[in-house]
């Protein structure tokens, strides 16, 4: 008697079901998510740069609307600069509680795909030069590794330079 190997179980979120949904070239890779961690141990983990690694950041302008930062892993965003590129006075994180009511999804485990509300992208504009990358899928510990140019098709992710 010949036993079928069940395939392995593929998790289902918001992201990896917008990530589908437009037809995305993308692979799935878990690792043990690591309270405080962030993409120091993803990559780590992955045994990936983390420059490669894509953070997904919930800020605010000074009148309360929120909007995603793309960033590298390795290096951080200047609200100065973002504030100077939107025109306003102020940009700053929001509280995870707010962010999380902002994309539906946990700090640690926040992708800029399937978010709850539509909420404005900007990436960083090196991360576009990328061959690819390894961002969010939607849970703490799971990364889809994807095309950069990706970004910019399915979120309309806008180029901007305010990298530290």
């Amino acid at each position: 008697m010949v036993r079928k190997m069940a395939k392995p179980k593929m998790p289902t979120t918001q992201a990896i079901r917008t990530l589908n949904r437009h037809g995305t070239d993308f692979v799935l890779h878990s690792y043990k998510y690591q309270e405080k961690g962030g993409t120091a141990s993803a990559s780590e983990a992955l045994g990936v740069e983390e420059h490669r690694v894509i953070k997904t950041l919930v800020m605010e302008r000074d009148d309360k609307q929120p909007f995603l930062v793309l960033m590298h892993g390795d290096k951080r965003v200047s609200t100065k600069e973002m504030a100077r590129t939107l025109g306003v006075k102020a940009v700053s994180p929001c509280e995870p509680q707010t962010a999380n009511r902002h994309t539906g999804y946990v700090v640690g485990g926040i992708s800029p795909f399937g978010t709850k509300k539509p909420l404005k992208v900007y990436v960083e504009e090196s991360i576009l030069s990328l061959d690819r990358i390894f961002i969010n899928a939607g849970k703490r510990g799971l990364l889809a590794e994807i095309f950069p140019r990706d970004l910019v098709r399915i979120l309309k992710a806008e180029g901007v330079k305010v990298m530290i």
